[in-house]
């Protein structure tokens, strides 16, 4: 029995971490890219330290609430259009079930089910009206619904996300190390922050850490690199 519970245990531990991971990570790499891009325009254009920790802030700032919002939206506008699909397809069982009968026979034929056993594990699942239309907005609609969906929960945790990463490229200027090594410091630190964020992965999705971090530092260093050659531009 015990064993039991703590395998139970493990599997909500890994469910709630697992919920957030897109948010932590799309949040994390933006923020990063984002302010390291105003950096390296700032850097670009030789502002004054002080100009580029008030652009950075307000990079930040903006940015944060921006994606945090965005990830709001998208996420309960995709739960809205979810529960409509619901709705309708609870309506046509409703006025169409023979129809529906047949939809679900034809979804068993597909799964290769043996012709015998199909009456019977059609009559099952149409004798409960919620495991139906679930089957049906799987495989019907191709509609994959979570049960666990808090669209403001969501938009928090990138917009945490975002701010926390976010900041590490501003760290130079913000504690004065020396104007000749800021900007450098500044990669440093950025490329500290990617491949942190990408080892991050490895708590949740089963893969080295190394792996993980090295594989975020490079996706993120296509984007940095950009960001560089645009202050280059600009200088």
């Amino acid at each position: 029995m015990q064993e039991k519970l703590t395998h139970t245990h493990h599997e909500k531990l890994h469910q709630a971490g697992g919920k957030y991971l897109r948010d932590l990570v799309y949040g994390a790499n933006d923020g990063i890219i984002t302010t390291f891009a105003v950096i390296s325009g700032a850097a670009g254009a030789a502002l004054s330290p002080g100009v580029v920790i008030i652009l950075g802030l307000a990079n930040l700032l903006a940015d944060g609430i921006s994606m945090g919002l965005s990830n709001f939206l998208s996420l309960r506008s995709e739960r809205d259009f979810h529960k409509m699909e619901r709705a309708r397809e609870d309506m046509e069982i409703e006025k169409f079930p023979n129809e529906e009968r047949e939809e679900v026979r034809v979804i068993l034929r597909r799964w290769g089910l043996p012709e015998k056993h199909i009456p019977e594990i059609l009559d099952s699942i149409t004798s409960d009206k919620k495991r139906w239309v679930d089957l049906m907005m799987v495989e019907e609609l191709g509609i994959v619904e979570s049960n666990n969906e808090f669209p403001a929960k969501h938009g928090l945790v990138t917009f945490a996300a975002f701010i926390a990463a976010g900041s590490f490229p501003l760290i130079p200027y913000i504690f004065g190390i020396s104007a000749e090594y800021q900007f450098l410091t500044s990669i440093a630190a950025t490329a500290i922050a990617l491949f942190m964020v990408g080892s991050a992965r490895s708590t949740i999705v089963k893969t080295s850490w190394l792996r993980a971090g090295f594989e975020m530092l490079m996706v993120g260093g296509f984007a940095a690199l950009a960001a560089i050659e645009h202050g280059k531009f600009r200088d």
